[in-house]
């Protein structure tokens, strides 16, 4: 197996060009389990450690542009205020070990349906974006899953960031798993309000064969905070409108069984997160205004 390790982004995209079965490596955590088990055996690895911009972030206008080697540890310390609904993902996954190697650009790599990183991803509204040499493109983050562990990266391709409007609203994260630490998620939950725009966002993990929006749930609860004048009186929630929203998240879902738990038991479950996920976000929406 051929190792490659560059020291820039461009020379990283050169190689990535030159040998387009290369693996990209990142933190490892989840490729280096597979090579262990030998469940893959890639031709040469794309060491990207070294580059030391896929580490940084910034904010440009009203967007924040997360490099692809960004930490969950980094995301945590440094963008819990900027984007707390990642950040709330991000403290449930793994170990301290793990949140200080695995990234957000790897989680999305590995394309998996279970990725805790992608819920709150498709929540606020993020974008992919994909560089090669041939230049760089944005694709928004629920097209860029297109199967179980699929991507959509062409070849020769490497995720360069993630770009993710800062939030104007609440974001919660909710996960349900056989532990209450280290452990894959059952299923996974997260939801973000925009008031600015009067949108509501949500995200879908472990419950289908990608990680996916519940598009009618969202267009349900905003609809329904519009017609009640709920954005300007912040006022008190219907339990029915908390109610739908959570049936409506369930049936967006596509669960199969499996040794971690039944369809019946992810739907179920994300029923109630989607319920409290609501009610905290709102909780906070309501306190804001204080």
């Amino acid at each position: 197996m051929e190792f490659i390790q560059p020291s820039s982004w461009a020379e990283a995209l050169a190689a990535q060009a030159d040998t387009p079965a290369a693996v990209p490596l990142a933190g490892g955590t989840d490729l280096m389990v597979e090579l262990n088990f030998g469940a893959r055996r890639p031709p040469a690895l794309l060491d990207l450690t070294r580059i030391d911009t896929l580490r940084q972030w910034d904010i440009d206008g009203n967007q924040l542009r997360l490099g692809a080697g960004v930490t969950y540890s980094q995301v945590i310390t440094e963008l819990h205020d900027k984007l707390p609904g990642l950040a709330l993902a991000a403290r449930t996954i793994g170990s301290p070990q793990i949140r200080n190697r695995g990234t957000v650009g790897g989680n999305l790599g590995t394309a998996s349906p279970a990725g805790d990183a992608h819920p709150p991803l498709l929540a606020g509204g993020a974008a992919v974006e994909i560089a090669s040499v041939r230049g760089t493109r944005s694709l928004p983050v629920d097209q860029f899953f297109v199967g179980a562990k699929q991507n959509a990266l062409e070849p020769g391709e490497l995720i360069a960031a993630v770009r993710i409007p800062l939030p104007s609203g609440p974001e919660q994260f909710s996960k349900i798993g056989t532990r209450n630490a280290m452990v894959i998620a059952v299923a996974a939950f997260s939801l973000a309000l925009r008031p600015d725009r009067q949108e509501v966002g949500t995200g879908i993990g472990s419950a289908g064969p990608t990680p996916r929006r519940a598009r009618q749930a969202e267009k349900f609860l905003a609809t329904a905070l519009t017609e009640a004048g709920l954005w300007e009186s912040r006022g008190q929630l219907p339990d029915a409108v908390a109610a739908e929203f959570g049936n409506l998240v369930a049936a967006a879902a596509e669960p199969i069984d499996d040794v971690r738990g039944t369809a019946a038991y992810r739907r179920h479950g994300l029923a109630v997160m989607a319920r409290r996920t609501l009610a905290w976000a709102w909780r906070d929406y309501q306190n804001a205004s204080r």
